[in-house]
């Protein structure tokens, strides 16, 4: 599936006023942030570099520009940033061929918005090729387009993604409920003016305007969604 669809006239279930689902992948629908953090740890290692555990809270969630731009300046490797993305990818891609967990509730919610007819778009900072193999598992009949984060000129933290998977879905920004959970996406979800429900992952988010935290998926309905565009009445 690509990001290239048709844009789509907007929806709305009778009664809401919700318009659209906009939903982040790593940590939020599938359990792979510590990959990420594997395979950057591996990769370093076969460099020569030791990855510092704090540095992990500094990449998450963020995109790869600038997760692996901060790891190559705070080690000193000797590679490129073009270089080291290669080496990433290729070792997170053969992770998720070996196994990738949903986040509980992950399948549940995707079913029911899929159900209900509710626009729905993945929105992620990962690159296309791993978004595509994602698909695969999380199912591409649950989503109507997705966005890869190397098809934007300005990805997380950048509201650029969620705007654009708004556009094409024909839906109203501020209508469209976003599922995150990182500060980074969350920060790009707010950026363009969209509601936000925070599930953390790997770092604490704190609850404020516009923006619910919930501990998982597990309390994430499509009520739930629904009583957000509500509250904004």
């Amino acid at each position: 599936m690509t990001s290239t669809v048709p844009a789509l006239g907007t929806r709305t279930a009778e009664g809401s006023a919700l318009q659209a689902v906009l939903l982040d992948m790593d940590g939020t629908l599938v359990d792979t942030e510590g990959f990420w953090w594997d395979v950057e740890v591996e990769v370093f290692a076969a460099l020569g570099h030791t990855l510092d555990d704090s540095w992990r809270h500094v990449v998450v969630g963020g995109p790869m520009t600038r997760s692996a731009g901060f790891l190559i300046e705070a080690t000193g490797a000797a590679i490129t940033l073009a270089e080291l993305a290669v080496l990433l990818n290729d070792g997170f891609e053969e992770r998720i061929g070996q196994a990738l967990p949903l986040m509980p509730g992950a399948a549940r919610l995707l079913a029911e918005l899929h159900e209900h007819a509710i626009p729905t778009a993945l929105v992620s900072a990962s690159h296309r090729r791993i978004i595509d193999r994602v698909l695969t598992v999380l199912g591409p009949h649950h989503f109507d387009l997705s966005v890869a984060g190397d098809e934007v000129s300005r990805t997380k933290p950048f509201p650029d993604p969620y705007l654009m998977a708004a556009a094409r879905l024909g839906a109203d920004p501020s209508r469209c409920a976003v599922v995150e959970d990182t500060a980074t996406g969350v920060a790009a979800a707010e950026a363009a003016g969209c509601r936000v429900v925070a599930v953390p992952s790997v770092a604490p988010i704190n609850p404020a305007a516009g923006r619910t935290v919930v501990p998982s998926l597990e309390a994430v309905d499509l009520a739930f969604l629904r009583s957000l565009m509500t509250e904004m009445r």
